[in-house]
């Protein structure tokens, strides 16, 4: 298998250095120099743009608390070029301006009283956070948290989360975790950390309110569907992703993926050299579990799907208008020479995870079995900024082999299981459609149809009785699809 650049996804995907240009000019910060240098890469801007800028320097100029400090200043205006020229969508300079504008003005400051930094933070946060659910500015902590994620171990509850109506939402719960121990669910809202409201507070604060020293208690108030609000006590821990784990159930290789991190090809190596040596020519076929996955490591999402793909395209990505198209291939060689698979997928599976199922799906490699993915198909830029901090920005979408995106859309499987008939009402179900300012689909297959099985008709596997597995078990040992769909098969439905 290949190697590839590693570039993030879900927390972030790639890093995009800025070079910090020196210039002989006096009585300006090192940040304007950058800005005026920064004049010779990209066009003149248009003067509505110009404009715009000024009404935001009027801005700062009244609650900035020294208004001789325009380093500041010339920070926000090298964040906000970036931002216009790199965007996945062009987007109007008055709209943005006016959300960095607002990002000030929630501080209820008194006039000449902010810090510089302090005001170009709000600024940044406000901004980015209204382009979509996954843009953000990132403070100098901020910016060193984001490395963890990619590196497989970091503090804190292990849980994937969002915003929704003001609340933190569980994407999903991250396996062998203090948060999935204590029985948080995907779908659960955050109302309260140690009784402290999360109502008007920014996804930045409010994980800074779950952020604690390991071994440290937390109390957090979670509200479920179908329940009263309740309390759940969780210990602080350091959070180590075991990207990889693997069993053999009888014949059959059980493969879970819980993220995709750096640490995830060498896990998949190991799992299907143990999986070969176990169970020899025996082996009837191979379950891959990206449940609740969340994504990660765009190279390692494409490390998976090379490792039981021929060759053909994996995924590409777009920017803007459809340019700067990248995409990625399998090299020759299945490492499980066509043994049949299994994929299975929900709500919580979500990025990366995307990738390798619609891959797996489109070539015919893997019978996609679960609910609907989550949809996450966009791509997160990290571009550091000079000094400290960064941007995180959607700069493109993925599109899979069959050139379609997968954001707001997701995979539907190849053989639904459902819980209850309209399950996403009963459950509550959030998916990145649901998402405030979320980026729309650009199609729909709502004409697909697909079988539906009541997962309740399937058998436990194990200890968690997983009755999932228990059906991709199940079908592997089917003498074809249409005897095991005659076994299951309630009602053919849309998926």
């Amino acid at each position: 298998m290949r190697r590839l650049p590693q570039v993030l996804l879900g927390a972030a995907v790639g890093v995009l250095l800025v070079s910090v240009i020196t210039a002989c000019v006096t009585n300006q910060s090192a940040i304007g120099r950058v800005v005026m240098a920064m004049n010779d890469e990209t066009s003149s801007l248009p003067e509505t743009t110009r404009q715009e800028l000024d009404r935001f320097a009027r801005v700062y100029d009244t609650y900035v608390d020294d208004a001789s400090d325009r380093e500041r200043l010339d920070y926000f205006n090298f964040a906000y070029r970036r931002v216009r020229a790199n965007y996945v969508y062009e987007i109007d300079d008055a709209k943005l301006i006016s959300e960095a504008i607002a990002g000030v003005k929630e501080e209820h400051a008194e006039p000449g009283s902010m810090p510089a930094e302090k005001l170009v933070e709000s600024a940044l946060h406000r901004m980015l956070k209204g382009l979509d659910p996954h843009s953000s500015y990132l403070n100098a902590e901020e910016f060193r948290d984001s490395f963890a994620n990619t590196k497989g171990e970091f503090g804190g509850l292990g849980i994937q989360i969002t915003m929704e109506e003001d609340l933190v939402k569980v994407i999903s719960p991250i396996e062998d975790t203090p948060a999935e121990r204590a029985g948080i669910l995907a779908g659960d809202l955050i109302t309260h950390c140690d009784g402290i409201s999360i109502k008007g507070k920014s996804l930045r604060e409010a994980v800074r309110l779950m952020r604690g020293k390991p071994g440290d208690p937390l109390v957090l108030t979670v509200r479920r569907k179908g329940v009263e609000d309740f309390d759940v006590r969780i210990v602080r821990d350091i959070i180590e992703v075991k990207s990889v784990r693997h069993r053999v159930e009888g014949d059959v290789g059980y493969i879970r993926i819980t993220r995709f991190n750096e640490k995830t090809k060498e896990g998949i190596i190991a799992a299907l050299d143990d999986i070969r040596g176990t169970a020899g020519a025996g082996l009837k076929g191979v379950v891959v579990d990206l449940r609740n996955n969340p994504g990660g490591l765009l190279s390692q999402s494409v490390v998976v799907a090379d490792a039981f793909l021929e060759g053909g395209k994996i995924v590409s990505i777009k920017g803007r208008n459809g340019r700067d198209e990248r995409a990625f291939y399998a090299d020759d060689g299945d490492e499980i020479a066509g043994v049949p698979m299994v994929v299975l997928v929900n709500q919580g599976s979500a990025s990366a995870s995307e990738i390798v199922a619609s891959a797996l799906q489109y070539h015919g490699r893997a019978v996609i079995m679960g609910r609907r993915t989550f949809g996450k198909g966009s791509v997160q830029t990290i571009m550091p900024m000079p000094l400290e901090g960064a941007l995180r920005l959607t700069t493109a979408l993925y599109y899979s082999p069959a050139n379609q995106t997968l954001q707001a859309l997701g995979v539907s499987p190849d053989i639904n299981l459902y819980a209850e008939e309209n399950e996403d009402v009963a459950t509550g179900t959030t998916r990145e459609a649901d998402l405030p300012g979320a980026i729309p689909a650009q199609m729909n297959d709502a004409h697909l149809k697909r079988p539906r099985i009541a997962e309740a008709k399937c058998p436990e596997i194990g200890e968690a009785k997983d009755k999932m597995l228990g059906c991709a078990i199940e079908y592997l040992h089917a003498a074809n699809q249409e005897a095991f769909l005659k076994r299951f098969v309630a009602t053919a439905g849309q998926s």
